[in-house]
């Protein structure tokens, strides 16, 4: 993995791991009005966000469509308030493991519905590394009691882990981490306090116990403003499809953080579970080897960067001179050399290296390159848009 990848990796791994360590702050708010909570939260995270968003992230919300709107609108309910009621709802009936093994199978349904929305088969290493993930989650919680509107509810909450991270994609460029992770908490924030006054009316909110309120206050400035931050700087740079690989260290890090509040334990089933998937991510996300041409070409349609080949051998004959062709001298074409403006560099000296695409500061125009923006369109760009 190159440079940016690598960056991308960490990031969507950390975001996770803050998700995980979020389970044990919702065991100190099981008292507290849920839907309320939510509003709470993700309203405050709204505040801390907005300083960092800037005029330029303000533009670019102003700047979006009605559809675009409406796809931000789906996000929020489906990715964020309704992922967290389907979660409650299934914990009524069914033991917390339950909705925890089917979101442990995201990572397997993103890997497949990614690339079929994209026209383009799975990547093997991906899909092999999501089924890891998805064995290594089962592992680490088990399997427990349920119903069948235990079941169901679960497999909502699986809808709502799959939605966040492939619904966001096509309005993650436009908006950048920032103005996204602020302009969904905005819209979640109005979302659960209309589902609260629905569900609860007046008693929807309540003012919050001391314990309650620091729970609180984590879950909006760390899990949702750092959180939300590094998993979409990290799917603007790996792709949605490894980045929800990482959606499998979220049992993990909850059942690592479990016992300091007492209410779990770490044994040797977690351990077990914990390799698997630290061995599936390594897989899908590209870190256990260095990658083949068959897999530069399987991932050169991918949404993270620009593949670049190199060491390449050019197949058929070499060119021979014919009669009447004017060979060029050395300083032939002295008068037209231009100094290449940020060419990529040369990363580890491997084939299929991807070279990560910093997008430019507000005002400033890229640098000219080759295959500009008339070929992008005839070929189609398969980058995140």
């Amino acid at each position: 993995m190159n440079a940016n990848r690598t960056r991308g990796a960490l990031l969507a791994a950390f975001a996770c791991v803050l998700v995980g360590a979020s389970f044990t702050a919702n065991s100190l708010l099981g008292d507290y009005p849920y839907a309320g909570g939510q509003a709470l939260r993700y309203g405050l995270a709204l505040l801390l966000l907005m300083p960092f968003v800037g005029r330029g992230g303000a533009a670019a919300v102003r700047r979006l469509t009605a559809r675009q709107w409406a796809r931000v609108a789906v996000l929020a309910a489906v990715g964020m308030v309704g992922f967290n009621l389907a979660v409650l709802a299934a914990e009524r009936t069914a033991e917390p493991a339950v909705p925890g093994v089917l979101v442990g199978c995201a990572p397997v349904v993103v890997a497949v519905l990614v690339p079929a929305l994209g026209g383009r088969r799975p990547a093997r290493p991906v899909l092999y590394g999501a089924l890891l993930v998805a064995a290594g989650a089962f592992t680490v919680q088990g399997w427990g009691r349920t119903d069948l509107a235990g079941l169901a509810w679960s497999v909502g909450a699986l809808a709502g882990e799959v939605g966040f991270a492939v619904l966001a994609v096509p309005v993650l460029k436009p908006l950048g981490p920032k103005a996204l992770s602020a302009t969904v908490c905005g819209v979640a924030a109005l979302e659960a306090a209309v589902a609260g006054l629905l569900m609860d009316g007046t008693a929807a909110l309540r003012v919050p116990t001391g314990q309650e309120a620091l729970a609180l206050l984590w879950q909006a400035a760390v899990v949702t403003v750092v959180g939300f931050v590094c998993w979409y700087m990290g799917v603007q740079r790996i792709g949605a499809e490894r980045a929800t690989l990482f959606s499998g260290l979220i049992p993990v890090s909850a059942a690592m953080t479990a016992p300091l509040v007492a209410t779990g334990s770490y044994g040797l089933a977690q351990g077990a579970g914990s390799a698997l998937v630290g061995a599936g991510v390594a897989l899908g996300s590209g870190v256990l080897g260095r990658r083949s041409a068959a897999a530069v070409q399987e991932h050169a349609r991918d949404q993270g960067g620009i593949v670049v080949h190199r060491h390449v051998s050019a197949t058929g004959q070499a060119h021979q001179p014919r009669p009447g062709d004017r060979p060029l001298g050395t300083d032939a074409l002295a008068a037209q050399k231009q100094p290449v403006t940020g060419a990529p560099r040369d990363g580890d000296g491997q084939p299929g290296d991807v070279v990560g695409e910093q997008d430019p500061a507000p005002g400033v125009q890229r640098p000219a390159e080759a295959g500009g923006p008339a070929q992008r369109e005839r070929l189609g760009d398969h980058r995140l848009r």
